[in-house]
């Protein structure tokens, strides 16, 4: 039995108090100075650990307090009370949600689940990948399923085209060349940063994070340089199809190789494979009005592995009323199931992707694999303030992470996202992540239930 693959996470402390979700208000003029202060006997010590960032006038307890109340309501004067925070209330966007980053946050420092302690209090749906839910129906149990189960749960998949059908000649030996495939150990690739403060460290950083837990970062071709030289390995160059040179350096000593969708992307990926034929070639796909009908020309004439690319928000690149990823994938997923292509080439989806759980549901809706972005910046303490869209610069100083420190926090980051795929597949009941994929049966959408309860006596929702 092969090695079980495991991510080691190690605590990776902020450079910058991050901003906390609620503040604490102290009346110290109303103090009865007690011996027996309810401060100290804090079970998180965060009045003992407490401290200021004076470039930033934060203070630590808003982001190290868990919000038990012991302290509020065990004070014989009440002089402590809490409110929220309205610096973090205006964090991120109508997507990237304060709690969207305060979760990344804490999974690129720890390592862990987030666990809040008393249960999900959030609404009962909502839109994009809140309007589906994962069946949960098989959980047996923890000594069996789960990350810390005594069953090996397998994560990995193959990136490129498969054969649909093996042949044999009389003799039993194969008469059909096998593909190349590059093997993962976890459906995660690290994409193109939408924005940032981009400096040689980040790049540095996300390669050195690849490397450790064995993934793939894509790299734009400006971005190439020297110092990734020793990553070659675990690097996807994202080149223009037009104007290519199939003999450039940045082709050498790379396992994949994404081209930009254009008239010429499938004639360059032929020409990238007449000179290395055991490397695999990605399209990268807008997801836009037209991307079923390209996903489908290019499953037909032999991509290997189609990118399909949504906005960081996760909508298609529409002006009029544009879908979420999860409703495209489906879409195009069903397109490539009915002309029976499916199994043959691989799918890979990013856009939207901004929680653990977005990472099964992606494969649920059709995707083989996710490329995620947004999350990695946000593990690196981006507040998703998009100051550095505007020229302004960045609260937490991005460009200045040490490559060390930052590249732990995302193998954090990416540790806390693997349990929680171990937790969610053994749930359902499976042992390969590859199973997965197009898995509808064992998920329920809520556009589905909606139609199906109340369809036939209101109709369907405008």
């Amino acid at each position: 039995m092969p090695k079980r693959y495991h991510i080691t996470a190690k605590p990776a402390a902020p450079r910058f108090i991050p901003v906390g979700r609620s503040g604490i208000i102290d009346f110290e003029e109303d103090c009865l100075k007690c011996t027996t202060c309810v401060k100290k006997r804090c079970l998180y010590d965060v009045y003992k650990n407490r401290s200021y960032d004076a470039r930033t006038m934060a203070d630590s307890i808003d982001y190290q307090c868990k919000n038990c109340f012991s302290c509020i309501q065990n004070c014989p004067r009440g002089v402590l009370s809490k409110t929220i925070n309205p610096e973090y209330l205006k964090l991120g966007d109508a997507y990237w949600k304060p709690e969207i980053i305060s979760i990344n946050w804490f999974q690129a420092e720890t390592g862990r689940i987030p666990v809040s302690g008393a249960g999900y209090r959030g609404p009962f749906s909502g839109p994009g990948f809140d309007s589906m839910w994962t069946d949960m129906s098989e959980i047996v149990r923890p000594t069996r399923d789960g990350i810390h189960g005594r069953e090996y749960i397998s994560t990995a998949i193959d990136l490129g085209r498969k054969k649909s059908r093996l042949e044999f000649d009389a003799a039993g030996n194969p008469v059909l060349e096998v593909p190349p495939l590059v093997e993962v150990p976890l459906p995660i690739l690290f994409n193109l940063l939408p924005f940032g403060n981009l400096s040689r460290n980040v790049r540095l950083a996300m390669a050195e994070a690849a490397r450790q837990i064995d993934a793939m970062m894509y790299l734009a071709e400006q971005d190439d340089e020297p110092a990734l030289e020793a990553y070659k390995a675990h690097l996807i160059p994202v080149v223009a199809a037009n104007g290519m040179d199939p003999s450039a350096a940045i082709f050498q000593g790379v396992k994949m190789v994404e081209l930009i969708y254009s008239d010429q992307a499938w004639h360059g990926a032929l020409k990238l494979k007449a000179k290395y034929p055991g490397l695999v070639v990605s399209i990268r796909v807008p997801m836009d009005a037209e991307a079923k009908a390209v996903t489908l020309k290019l499953a037909a004439a032999g991509a290997e592995v189609i990118h399909l690319v949504a906005d960081f928000q996760g909508n298609e690149f529409v002006a009029d009323r544009p879908r979420f990823v999860k409703d495209v994938l489906r879409d195009i997923h069903g397109s490539l199931v009915t002309a029976s292509i499916r199994d043959e080439v691989t799918l890979v989806v990013s856009g939207g992707i901004a929680l653990p759980e977005h990472l099964p549901k992606a494969l649920i809706c059709g995707a083989d694999c996710a490329a995620i972005d947004l999350p990695l910046l946000i593990g690196l303490e981006c507040r998703v303030c998009k100051r550095c869209t505007h020229g302004k610069s960045c609260p937490v100083e991005i460009d200045q992470v040490e490559v060390s420190h930052g590249s732990q926090r995302i193998v954090n980051l990416m540790c806390s996202w693997w349990s929680q795929l171990i937790e969610v597949m053994g749930a359902m009941g499976i042992r390969d992540v590859r199973r997965v994929r197009g898995e509808a049966g064992r998920a329920m959408f809520f556009e589905d239930l909606e139609r199906e309860t109340f369809g036939a006596m209101f109709g369907t929702r405008k």
